[in-house]
């Protein structure tokens, strides 16, 4: 049989790494069983759903390098949520209930007074034909409730081993609400059967929705799928994320220059039991995917590691994977070797590239010791020879060594108080500049 996973976002934002985490989870999963990573769009809140956030999803998955199989949208399967209504409701599994918000909070309220779970009471079960009639007459229109067989439901969990739910403990969930849209728990299950999920995989927050959702599939004929719930992500204290951390949605990340090997990397490790480590390519990621490595605990995510990821990947980034969106006309592969060990981005190699083709002020603060270093450059062309050759006859001749010596040819040279190792910087920047910077002009 062939495995079959979904990503559900609701284009109602942009990404955050928590959504990406599980939309990574699914396509590893996917392409380590070679099965199907089908892209799923929620997008029945009309009132907050937005073609630019179902853009910018799509934007973000390709940046990321996941590329779906299939796409589909939840609103142009209205037809099989109404069949599937009609079903339920034959066979008896739905109920018209007639509250107001006011009068369900006030129920729950008064429940929670006599220290009693909120647990909807099935009072509309019981009313009349003549009842629900003069509700509809104030022109009330109901919202419909699945009923729950109140017994306990298990499954095997791929993190978290047995489960099981007392649906006892739970309210009959509103599938459909009053002005006759579906909520969240009728499409996503109409969706899994029809387009043939064989694996969920989403947060531990939708654990007790599963319970329900197993018995909405067994109210609909078909099989339930196999479960993983993976624990949320938390912040570095340990707490849940918040606002604090800054924006952590992809578009931001993106936008700040990361690379999204740097987020693949993290979020295909993030609690497991495996040591994070930076990747080049997404190959080496599914090799090391393995579902069974996610434990229960909560999983920390800290935009600092992410970023110390980052330059990591940067620094032993090859060429040929950089030259395309580099964005620096003549750059060459000697200069991208020889500064990529000193950005955390690949947007800074633009201060290097200028250092070594644009015009730079140099820092001169003894112009007589430049000059007299300028008059000890070696003859010829630069090459890797040439820093060390001219270096140690600055040393002998002038007497200087260390900092004293490194700091003020460094400066001139670049304008930068630190950066690459100058014996293949000096070879980039090339005779012509060297010797107008060490005179202490812009070059």
């Amino acid at each position: 049989m062939t495995t079959k996973f979904r990503f559900a976002p609701s284009p109602t934002g942009y990404l955050h790494v928590g959504n990406a985490r599980l939309a990574l989870i699914n396509w590893l999963y996917a392409k380590k069983t070679g099965g199907i990573f089908l892209l799923r769009l929620d997008d029945t809140d009309e009132e907050r759903s937005t073609e630019e956030f179902a853009n910018g999803i799509q934007e973000d998955l390709k940046w990321l390098g996941l590329e779906w199989d299939e796409l589909e949208k939840q609103s142009d399967r209205t037809a099989a949520y109404d069949a599937a209504f009609d079903k339920l409701k034959a066979a008896g599994r739905l109920y018209p209930c007639y509250e107001t918000g006011d009068e369900l909070e006030y129920k729950r309220k008064r429940q929670l007074s006599r220290r009693l779970p909120p647990v909807y009471d099935r009072s509309a079960l019981k009313l009349t034909d003549e009842e629900k009639a003069a509700f509809e007459a104030e022109g009330r229109k109901p919202h419909w409730r699945f009923l729950l067989d109140q017994e306990v439901v298990g499954w095997n969990d791929h993190v978290r081993g047995d489960v099981e739910v007392d649906c006892a403990s739970m309210s009959d969930p509103v599938l459909i609400r009053s002005d006759g849209r579906p909520l969240y728990h009728l499409p996503s299950v109409v969706d899994d059967i029809d387009l043939k999920i064989t694996h969920v995989i989403r947060g531990e927050d939708h654990v007790s929705n599963t319970a329900l959702h197993i018995q909405l599939f067994k109210a609909l004929g078909a099989e339930k799928p196999e479960f993983a719930h993976i624990p949320l992500l938390m912040g570095p204290d340990g707490g849940p994320l918040s606002k604090r951390l800054g924006s952590l949605s992809l578009k931001d990340f993106r936008e700040e220059g990361l690379e999204p090997m740097s987020i693949n990397s993290l979020l295909a490790r993030l609690g497991t039991s495996d040591n994070v480590v930076p990747q080049l390519d997404l190959a080496a990621v599914i090799e090391g995917f393995d579902i069974g490595h996610f434990s229960r605990a909560a999983a920390k995510f800290d935009p600092a590691e992410l970023r110390n990821l980052n330059a990591k990947i940067i620094h032993d980034m090859p060429w040929d994977q950089v030259q395309d969106h580099l964005g620096l006309d003549g750059a060459s592969e000697d200069f991208w070797m020889t500064i990529r060990g000193n950005i955390n981005v690949v947007g800074e190699a633009a201060l290097w590239w200028n250092v070594v083709s644009g015009d730079v002020a140099p820092v001169v603060e003894d112009q007589d010791f430049l000059s007299k270093a300028a008059e000890l450059l070696p003859d010829g062309e630069f090459d890797d020879t040439t820093w060390k050759t001219w270096t140690t006859a600055v040393k002998d001749t002038l007497g200087v060594k260390g900092k004293a010596l490194f700091m003020p040819l460094r400066q001139a040279l670049t304008g930068q108080s630190h950066g690459p190792e100058m014996n293949r910087m000096i070879v980039l920047i090339g005779r012509e500049k060297a010797v107008l910077r060490l005179a202490g002009k812009t070059a």
